[in-house]
């Protein structure tokens, strides 16, 4: 499992719950098929939850599981109290969160609360008439006019699964507002009305069973301001990309405080996803302890590394990537230097692909190195720690063979058929864009869950919603586990020592560390005279060790290699403490 120093055990000065706490996020769908129809269901999840507990881990987050037409996997709700019928019941969650409790670990839902389903009753209410009660639950705006008289939409936003944000109702003669696809139209958070129920519904009705706080979905999204044009980037298209636009309006705060105090009468737990905000000083206002209205945010500067804003599709990461790649590690960490705020570190979930593939080398050669590599360096990040489901085994984006046909996700569909559009079925195109598909879609990240060496990777006996990975034979979760050099088994000792050096590596002080370059990432970690050095090598080459001098006399905590030599080995991580390492 490769060289480990000395371990010791102390306890950490106390620290909120969710700030010590490391999560693991688990995708329904994915995760475990306990009746055999091919899909993972909340019955699955919980019988899985002794090998989650296992890992070391604290809390466990549970993608959107309620009804839903599953257009964009449970992120378009249909009925917030009610589970989808394939997942179970309102029971088994019941159970779930009682035995997640039973186990010392909390349980966090998603929260989808920017949009419904437009088979949500609010909708169908909403669209019903002009006149209706719920008409202003959503977002209807009349339509506009070119100069040729032609009818266009009310702005020129484009979806995040591309075309307009608008689609025109024929019945109630105006256009709704999906930041989305057309099946979920965006609620509209200037009705209070619209507000109260979204807080009983999607929120109370859970937290009264027990459930321990949110990942909230877009959760910057819901003031949008004046609903004006965004600014014109790519003249060639009649819409343009408004995530700057339609995120941070001029009512987030107040919505915020109101969540905050839902969430507070439970001591409930806030993780919100925070795209297109580049403003530092945004962020802070959001997590800052005193404003009290999250408790965190996802920032993607980690994980949108080599993707471009218009269309993560449409550019491939360049050679110096790993400029970029610090440079975000970097901005994340240092959310919390002199600050009241606090931060998170991850570099998977849902909706990006797999960080082995993307940051290390998924070849067979390099995979297990690469993966203890990135868990060294994640366990050492400050920040509440998450993790998602298979990423403790090192598990990797489908293979390059897989034909189109396989991906599943709507983001993907939408992206290939805009190119089949485009270039009138163009093969050269259609491969380019398959390679694109295959390095970030979301669908990498949503193969079933690799279980064992039997059927369909031990995740059902019947088959699969989604293909499992050709490579379940060698890389499964029963094998790691009887192996004391796998990714599964080092993942496991980084969070013992993430515990035991609770201070350092969880609220310590980031610094990036020697001149940027395209190889190795170095940083230290420190907090109150304690330090420590990590040293992380990104290439498949050997390269030569740095910056121990400056540390005086240092101290080899853990190494990612089985020999330690003198140059750092290829995907090698490294932790060496200071000579002021704590006495536990």
């Amino acid at each position: 499992m490769g060289s480990v120093g000395e371990l010791n055990d102390c306890s950490p000065q106390h620290h909120k719950w969710w700030k010590n706490g490391t999560v693991y996020q688990i995708y329904p769908a994915s995760f475990k098929d306990s009746n055999d129809d091919g899909i993972g269901d909340i019955p699955g999840i919980t019988s899985k939850l002794d090998y989650i507990t296992s890992l070391g881990v604290d809390i466990v987050w549970v993608c959107p599981m309620f009804d839903s037409p599953q257009i964009d996997m449970g992120y378009d709700v249909s009925n917030y109290e009610k589970v989808y019928p394939p997942y179970g019941t309102v029971e088994d969650m019941q159970t779930l969160i009682d035995e997640c409790h039973s186990r010392n670990m909390r349980i966090i839902l998603d929260l989808v609360v920017n949009h419904t389903s437009d088979q949500h009753e609010w909708f169908k209410e909403s669209r019903s008439s002009k006149s209706n009660p719920k008409r202003d639950w959503y977002i209807w705006r009349p339509a506009k006019y070119d100069d040729q008289g032609h009818r266009v939409p009310p702005n020129n936003w484009r979806a995040m699964f591309t075309g307009s944000a608008w689609t025109w109702d024929e019945h109630t003669q105006e256009y709704y507002l999906h930041l989305f696809a057309s099946e979920q139209p965006d609620l509209n958070w200037e009705s209070s009305e619209c507000r109260k129920a979204i807080y009983e519904s999607a929120m109370e009705f859970w937290l009264r069973k027990g459930v321990d706080g949110f990942r909230i979905d877009c959760v910057n999204m819901y003031s949008k301001g004046d609903l004006n044009d965004a600014p014109i980037t790519e003249p060639d298209r009649d819409t343009q990309n408004a995530g700057l636009v339609w995120c941070n309006g001029p009512r987030m705060d107040e919505y915020l405080d109101e969540m905050n105090a839902v969430l507070s009468k439970y001591d409930a737990m806030s993780v919100g996803e925070c795209p297109f905000t580049p403003d530092t000083d945004k962020v802070i206002s959001y997590v800052s302890a005193a404003n009290k209205r999250l408790n965190m945010v996802f920032q993607f500067d980690v994980v949108e590394v080599g993707s471009s804003h218009a269309s993560k599709f449409e550019s491939k990461p360049a050679e110096d990537w790993l400029l970029d790649f610090q440079a975000a590690v970097t901005r994340t960490q240092q959310l919390i230097s002199g600050t009241d705020a606090w931060t998170t570190a991850f570099t998977e979930n849902h909706d990006w692909s797999r960080s082995i593939s993307r940051f290390g080398s998924d070849k067979p050669e390099f995979r297990v190195a690469a993966g203890k590599m990135l868990a060294l360096m994640l366990s050492t990040l400050s920040g509440t720690l998450f993790i998602y489901q298979g990423q403790e085994l090192g598990m990797v984006n489908a293979p390059l063979s897989w034909p189109i046909e396989e991906y599943k996700d709507l983001d993907a569909a939408s992206y290939y058929s805009q190119v089949f559009r485009n270039t009138n079925g163009d093969p050269t195109a259609l491969a380019e864009a398959k390679d694109a598909i295959q390095f970030i879609a979301r669908d990498n990240a949503r193969t079933p869950m690799q279980w064992n060496s039997n059927t369909n990777a031990g995740f059902s006996n019947a088959k699969p919603w989604m293909r499992v990975h050709d490579n379940f034979h060698e890389l499964n979760a029963e094998l790691e586990e009887k192996d004391e050099r796998s990714v599964l088994a080092f993942w496991k000792m980084m969070l013992r020592l993430r515990k035991v050096h609770a201070d350092l590596f969880i609220h310590g002080d980031f610094e990036p560390l020697g001149k940027p370059n395209t190889k190795t990432f170095t940083y230290s970690k420190s907090w109150e005279g304690q330090s420590a050095l990590i040293m992380l090598n990104f290439t498949s080459e050997a390269q030569p060790l740095e910056m121990l001098s400056g540390f005086g006399k240092v101290e080899l905590l853990i190494s990612t290699a089985d020999d330690v030599g003198n140059n750092l080995a290829p995907f090698e991580g490294r932790i060496y403490l200071a000579a002021s390492r704590p006495h536990l």
